[in-house]
């Protein structure tokens, strides 16, 4: 069974986001929580926040058992940006961009098949 989480408005830049993302793909719940748990990333928190959401809705709206989890999908998209201003030399402006991430994972407890452990590498 398929059990999904999604958070919205990460007010995080999607590309620096996917480089935390591409480490949890394709590995077991609790190997995976570990990973986020000592990158240096700031991505890494809201990411490890994500998936332990994602066990518990496993645990309490289907109950699974986290132990045989396992992290199917995770993707992130592009949300919103925020544009601000900020003054400079001579009455001049310049833009600042502000960009937000929408993430979304999707763990199984079926068995993984050697296409889903090609795509986690």
């Amino acid at each position: 069974m398929n059990v999904t989480a999604k958070l919205s408005f990460l007010r995080q830049s999607p590309r620096k986001v996917k480089l935390v993302i591409d480490m949890v793909r394709g590995l077991g719940l609790g190997q995976a929580l570990e990973q986020l748990s000592v990158l240096p990333q700031m991505a890494a928190q809201p990411v490890r926040k994500l998936l332990q959401s994602a066990s518990a809705n496993a645990f309490n709206n289907y109950k699974l058992k986290v132990a045989d989890l396992w992290v199917k999908t995770i993707e992130v998209g592009q949300g919103p940006v925020l544009k601000r201003w900020t003054p400079r030399a001579m009455g001049r402006a310049t833009p600042i961009r502000k960009p937000t991430a929408h993430l979304r994972v999707v763990l199984s407890d079926e068995a993984r098949t050697k296409s889903s452990a090609r795509q986690a590498k």
